[in-house]
């Protein structure tokens, strides 16, 4: 353990520059004790680092020093090669690139490794899309990925939920994600995030809103896109369940509920004498769950908010209606 944690220091190092010993300490998850003893034993090794006290202190390996370690456990080789999303990558016009790089990789690698890398990329593939979702549309996709790469403005026209639904918007784009085959980027001020599929143009820097402007940006030293995302994610979900109703459940629904839920169905369900579950569940309006809820039929049944109880009726006396019933 101590000698990939040695390897770990030498190459974080590397790849940062200057690291405090409370960052190292943080990444490594171990006390900042033990990175001192860590490093006085890269010392020791002839390693050329060397620490600053002070506020703006830290270690750092001597200018032009470069590590010739190519060592990879067979955990990391497998890794390496699961990690690599041939879909994605083509959609950011890397798919060469990605390809080029693993080959590089496998021809560096010892043939035991090599054969256990090429034996988990042909064993796990992932796809990201849902089974009844269509890929989306992406034409712009390239130019967004080159505007994050050289931190350069976007000025595009913006297909948006609410009126004006077509806008013009000045982008500084901090970030692309993918989730769940949907792009999105995360770009300021704000930030916001912002689905790549409803750009309908990327305008030339004259033509859109404050043209004129610096074409380049900075981006904020202190954002993490990764810490970001999951910021957005929790504040998103919490959006979107704004009340709660009292329902109960044949045993036949229990399974058709997922996410947030799922959970609020396993934290408040109880099992009444009848085998019927009661539960309370959370709703984000009462149109939106009583679309939900006509989808389970006679095996749900709404006893709180009134209003929720009211719309089923009505949905269900007008379907009675379509159909001649009365």
């Amino acid at each position: 353990m101590r000698a990939s944690r040695l390897v770990s220091i030498l190459l974080l190092l590397q790849t940062r520059g200057r690291v405090t010993a409370a960052q190292l300490a943080a990444e490594l998850e171990v006390s900042v004790r033990t990175v001192y003893r860590d490093v006085e034993a890269l010392h020791a090794a002839g390693i050329p680092l060397y620490g600053d006290a002070g506020h703006r202190g830290g270690y750092q390996l001597l200018d032009g020093y470069r590590t010739r370690l190519t060592g990879l456990s067979p955990g990391e080789a497998e890794a390496l090669f699961l990690s690599g999303l041939p879909g994605p990558a083509a959609e950011l016009g890397l798919g060469s690139v990605l390809a080029a790089a693993q080959l590089k990789v496998r021809a560096a690698l010892p043939a035991a490794l090599a054969a256990q890398a090429e034996r988990t990329q042909s064993r796990f593939h992932l796809d990201a899309p849902g089974w009844y979702a269509d890929r989306d549309e992406t034409p712009f996709l390239a130019e967004v990925a080159d505007a994050v790469w050289h931190s350069r403005v976007l000025h595009v026209r913006y297909r948006r939920w609410k009126a004006p639904t077509e806008v013009e918007r000045r982008w500084e784009p901090y970030g692309l994600v993918l989730k769940a085959g949907r792009w999105y980027v995360v770009a300021g001020p704000g930030p916001y995030a912002y689905r790549v599929d409803q750009i309908l143009a990327v305008l030339p820097p004259e033509d859109g809103p404050g043209a004129g402007a610096p074409g380049a940006f900075t981006p904020p030293a202190e954002f993490d896109l990764a810490a970001w995302w999951e910021r957005h994610q929790a504040e998103f979900h919490r959006s979107l369940h704004r009340a709660d109703a009292t329902v109960r459940l044949a045993p036949a629904a229990l399974g058709r509920f997922t996410g947030p839920t799922a959970r609020a169905l396993a934290a408040t369900g109880r099992v009444e004498p009848d085998g019927w579950t009661r539960a309370v569940l959370p709703i984000e309006s009462v149109e939106r769950a009583c679309a939900e809820y006509l989808a389970l039929g006679p095996e749900i049944e709404v006893l709180e908010p009134p209003e929720l109880r009211e719309a089923l009726v009505r949905a269900a006396r007008a379907v009675l209606t379509r159909y001649g019933e009365t």
